[in-house]
């Protein structure tokens, strides 16, 4: 039986192959609206999936709660299963899901891909005024989402360990298909207008570095070149058993060990009050990585031998720690 990760995970990677699908259809105008909904929707799966792997597949760490009103007008101390109006219950939303993987989980996701999403989501929320006229508004469009899809697969590969090789996917440049060299003389209408300043400011406005997989727009600049094709080398993917071995079990290593030595030490001090990274916790944690229930010493480049190791964790090992320090009541307590 596939996990709750596992199974949002799938449904994220399906939303993605649907938006590229439509993005590179010859024909079909409403390209950019569909592609942000979709992909919009792809990640907020992936984050959903992610925060699920970190927390033992518990229904409860992506859904949203809310105080009740007491008879005397007064608020519920518990919090609540929020609900919609068919009665469901209501999950957390896309930008709550990635500060709770940030700031609660720990998770090490560059804050250029939330910049990047804030430019997705802006495009999806104006997507039923504009977009349909030909402008250089669809190459701003699709720089923000060539962007949001290389930050996809480097985080679905480094979350969850999944080979995108099968999918074969990109974006075909709009270039192929449309005059760009024509694009400024098309008048853009207001709603046109007002995105376009939003992005390019955007885009300008970053201060911070930007880390070698991750984008917030990526600029793009096609050459069609001539070439006779000597001297080229030939590259292929392929899954034949006598090629270099890239073990398939990666996936599920990835699964069972998802905590690294951050993301746990920051887990431990929400979850107990008296907890400190020091001796006493080094000494804890080191007897519990020697049983493979708890710790997972990987190669930080599976392919390389002789390239670095890190510690992975299973998060069994967090109710180790409540034999040797004492749990914060306070601490937010789904119920039902």
């Amino acid at each position: 039986m596939r996990s709750r990760a596992r199974v949002l995970l799938d449904k994220s990677i399906q939303a993605m192959l649907a938006a590229i699908e439509v993005y590179n259809k010859p024909q079909f105008s409403y390209r950019e609206e569909t592609f942000s909904i979709l992909a919009v929707n792809s990640w907020e799966l992936l984050l959903k999936a992610r925060i699920l792997m970190l927390d033992e597949n518990r229904i409860s760490s992506i859904l949203e709660y809310e105080q009740r009103t007491n008879a005397d007008g007064t608020k519920s101390k518990q919090r609540y299963r929020k609900k919609n109006r068919s009665g469901n219950h209501i999950s957390i939303s896309l930008f709550k899901a990635f500060d709770l993987l940030v700031n609660e989980y720990a998770d090490a996701v560059p804050s250029v891909v939330r910049r990047n999403l804030e430019l997705l989501v802006e495009v999806r929320d104006n997507s039923i005024h504009f977009i349909n006229t030909e402008s250089v508004l669809e190459l701003r469009v699709q720089e923000v989402a060539t962007a949001c899809l290389t930050n996809y697969m480097s985080l679905v590969r480094q979350w969850f360990g999944v080979d995108f090789t099968k999918y074969h996917i990109f974006l075909m440049p709009i270039a192929f298909v449309r005059d760009f060299h024509v694009a400024d003389a098309v008048q853009l209408n207001s709603q046109e207008k007002k995105l376009l300043q939003y992005l390019e400011q955007a885009e300008t406005s970053g201060e911070e570095e930007e880390p070698d997989d991750f984008s917030m727009a990526v600029r793009i600049d096609l050459r069609l070149h001539r070439t006779s094709g000597k001297g080229d080398v030939e590259v292929r993917v392929s899954n034949a058993p006598d090629a270099v071995a890239v073990r398939l079990e990666e996936e599920d290593v990835r699964e069972r060990y998802p905590l690294d030595y951050r993301m746990l030490s920051q887990r431990l001090r929400k979850r107990y009050v008296d907890f400190k990274a020091n001796d006493k916790y080094h000494k804890i944690r080191k007897a519990l990585e020697a049983d493979e229930r708890f710790c997972k010493t990987r190669l930080l480049d599976p392919g390389n031998p002789k390239s670095a190791v890190k510690n992975f964790y299973n998060g069994n090992i967090i109710k180790e720690f409540d034999k040797h320090y004492t749990r914060d009541n306070k601490a937010f307590k789904p119920t039902s």
